[in-house]
């Protein structure tokens, strides 16, 4: 019993803290938001399941399954990065080594924090399960609210997927190469696998319980319309031409296969979380705790703090004297961006800019070009947010012209972002694709723009990366209307609103000394 209360008094501290951290709100806006497009106004253009053209009518059990996939797709990538520093936290406040000199066992420490996790996701598809009683009643096709029908689909499809994330962000933090970035984007795409292959009906554990849910719904709609139309079976964010043909579903039964597996997918979960115990060194640095954070040569891994303060003193005292040697600034925010950046790195984006060179036009804006502006993501992520990780921030709070260092710095993500892209640029230009240069403008500003701001506001690198790629991956799905590098095209011309993003830059631009002069009190 004083295991059980020990564990539960860790686990709901933990809990308490992190749900009133900016990031759960963001997350938790953002599934409320996904579960709007689950259950789309029905004029809408945005759907997230589909079966070919048609969907089924708004009753209580269609609700639940479309909004319970939709809370399993998006909850299983995005809340991964809600709950995986909870280890590297207690390290950061010194939590960790008072948990270390504690009786309590290294098992019962990780089962806490899997709890804590698992808690914090359980949150989160709680409020999207209200979300789609609310969005029944809203939309208004079906008012009868069937709550078994609605909310048994939470417990059985989504909830256990929820666990394997929880026990996932765990594990990534015991495992040293997985801590820092690269584990954000390893994360982002084993859950991109996950996400394809957890639809089939032969998913391990049931995967999402997509399968079950797609049987039935054909069923149905074949009773309805024949076999006339396309039933393809889609769960992802699709833009469709014309709004869906609704169609009559009763909803189905779990069967006792698929419970059992569901069981066990949540028994692996545990397993999962609970097998760090074999190497985890209860916060100690030298035993591979959390404190022993990604090697330097890493691309997340900013350069030291000594380099850092090294690469401004020069140009601030000049920018003092007049701004005269505003180059000299941005050269020394080049080199801090760069710094520590593994020789590996600068082979693999050699090699991309060399296949912007030699292939295709078409195969170097549908292909190279998101290539080699994903690349940097990790470097990227270092804009804004070195000071605070360095802990720089009170020496540069005295700096007299802090909007010219931070213009400084985002010139020096403009500058790795121009570099990476070369290759594209000079192939469009000697075809003369002028929206296609256009469009490349418009990335070449508009990511460093995003980086800068949420690095200065959210004073982490890893937001950033969370946002990004999610960004990125729509973009390669062909959605012309998030495009901000021209690689959407129609009839070889880009399709994405150009002129947004580098008016959209500037905004963000605005916005970050905005937010930096009123961190500070700085009105210059």
């Amino acid at each position: 019993m004083t295991a059980l209360r020990t564990l539960a008094g860790l686990a709901a501290g933990d809990f308490k803290d992190r749900v009133r951290r900016p990031v759960h709100l963001m997350v938790l806006l953002a599934a409320v938001g996904l579960g709007c497009l689950a259950v789309p106004p029905a004029d809408g253009r945005w759907v997230i399941l589909a079966l070919g053209e048609y969907r089924g009518t708004y009753t209580s059990a269609y609700v639940g399954v479309a909004t319970a996939l939709a809370g399993g797709l998006w909850l299983t990538l995005g809340g991964f990065y809600v709950v995986r520093k909870g280890l590297t936290r207690d390290e950061e406040t010194r939590v960790g080594q008072i948990l270390a000199a504690t009786p309590a066992r290294t098992v019962l420490l990780l089962a806490a924090k899997f709890l804590s996790n698992f808690l914090v996701l359980a949150s989160m598809l709680g409020v999207l399960a209200v979300t789609a009683l609310a969005l029944q009643l809203v939309r208004g096709e079906d008012r009868g609210v069937d709550p078994v029908a609605l909310f048994q689909p939470f417990l059985v499809m989504a909830l256990p997927l929820l666990a394997l994330t929880a026990a996932a962000a765990l594990l990534f933090e015991t495992v040293p190469v997985l801590r820092g970035g690269l584990g954000n984007v390893a994360w982002f795409c084993v859950a991109l696998v996950v996400g394809v292959k957890g639809q089939s009906a032969d998913a391990p554990f049931g995967g999402f319980g997509a399968g079950p849910a797609a049987d039935s719904l054909r069923a149905a709609l074949t009773e309805e319309f024949g076999k006339a139309g396309d039933h393809t079976f889609s769960l992802g964010l699709t833009q469709i031409p014309e709004p869906l043909t609704p169609f009559r579903w009763g909803g189905f039964t779990f069967g006792g296969d698929f419970l059992v597996s569901r069981l066990l997918l949540v028994a692996a979960a545990v397993a999962l979380a609970l097998l760090p115990a074999l190497w985890f060194g209860r916060y100690d640095p030298t035993r591979g705790g959390p404190a022993a954070d990604a090697s330097p040569a890493a691309p997340d891994a900013p350069a030291p703090a000594p380099a850092y303060a090294a690469a401004l003193t020069l140009p601030r005292t000049a920018t003092e004297r007049g701004g005269r040697t505003f180059g000299r600034l941005l050269a020394g925010e080049v080199r801090i961006l760069v710094g520590g950046v593994s020789p590996w790195w600068w082979a693999v984006a050699a090699a991309l800019t060399v296949a912007g060179l030699a292939l295709p036009l078409d195969a170097v804006t549908g292909l190279v070009l998101p290539a080699v502006w994903i690349w940097p993501v990790l470097i990227w992520s270092r804009l804004g947010s070195l000071p605070v990780e360095h802990g720089m921030e009170g020496l540069l709070g005295a700096y007299p012209a802090v909007r010219r260092r931070l213009l400084a710095a985002w010139g020096s993500g403009v500058v790795l972002t121009a570099v990476l892209g070369v290759a594209p640029l000079l192939r469009m230009a000697f075809a003369a694709d002028l929206p296609g240069l256009a469009a490349w403008l418009g990335g070449v500003v508009f990511i460093p723009s995003l980086a800068l701001l949420l690095g200065v506001v959210c004073r982490t690198h890893r937001v950033f990366q969370v946002v990004y790629l999610p960004l990125w991956y729509l973009v390669i799905n062909q959605v012309a209307a998030l495009d901000f590098m021209g690689a959407v095209r129609e009839a070889g011309v880009p399709a994405g609103p150009t002129p947004l993003f580098p008016a959209l830059a500037l905004l963000l631009l605005g916005a970050t000394f905005l937010a930096a002069g009123t961190r500070r009190g700085l009105t210059t």
